[in-house]
């Protein structure tokens, strides 16, 4: 009578599992849930944080309304250029429509910080304030992003980033009027504050529609 070896029960089990996982199973679906990107090979990752580099190399006059307009035209600089970035590569018709509301709106401010610029040279007294709050907000913007999940998916990087972009402009904004001394850029202020506490709002909505997993 032949004799047979005995394997141990969990060993021929093992052994199955190991045979079976070596098939290939070319049903299998592709992987579903979050995929994530490295921030250093995102392009508005670069952007917002080639930015902040040159905002923190901006010479500061001082005076709180000049320092206002020279950082908030550097600022919309890098929400344009994001915008632009979702514009040639982003598929969602809705954030393609924000973006270039963006660049339509931001460009009509740069082009009045520019007036105001030109019209206005920095004057006394200096005021340390606004300059210091501002790149604390900068600061804070720049943690905020680097705690985002990055995706690599144009649309919601564009969404995520453009929300602490927005915030950090809002704060820029009250720490004018707070310190501000000249009614148009005062003015220019709180419409940024009105105008970009909404879309952030609008940002958030879309967010929670369109997370993708």
């Amino acid at each position: 009578m032949p004799r047979f070896s005995r394997l141990p029960l969990l060993a021929v089990v093992c052994l199955g599992l190991a045979t079976t996982a070596c098939k290939k199973d070319d049903t299998t679906p592709a992987p579903t849930g979050l995929q994530v990107q490295a921030h250093d090979q995102n392009a508005m990752m670069k952007i917002m944080h080639d930015m902040m580099m040159d905002m923190g190399m901006m010479t500061s006059t001082m005076d709180p309304d000049n320092d206002f307009a020279m950082m908030m035209k550097m600022h919309h600089q890098g929400a344009i250029m994001m915008a632009q970035k979702e514009l040639a590569s982003g598929s969602n018709a809705e954030m393609k429509t924000f973006a270039q509301n963006v660049v339509t709106a931001q460009q009509a401010e740069i082009t009045q910080l520019n007036t105001f610029l030109a019209a206005h040279p920095a004057v006394g007294p200096m005021v340390m304030g606004f300059h210091t709050e501002s790149m604390e907000s900068m600061d804070k913007m720049d943690r905020a992003a680097d705690l985002r999940v990055i995706t690599g998916n144009t649309d919601r990087d564009f969404a995520q980033l453009m929300q602490d972009h927005h915030q950090s402009a809002v704060e820029m904004a009250q720490s004018e009027l707070k310190y501000g001394r000249t009614t148009s850029m005062k003015a220019l202020a709180q419409q940024i504050i009105d105008e970009q506490t909404m879309e952030i709002k609008t940002l958030q909505t879309w967010l929670l529609t369109n997370k993708g997993y």
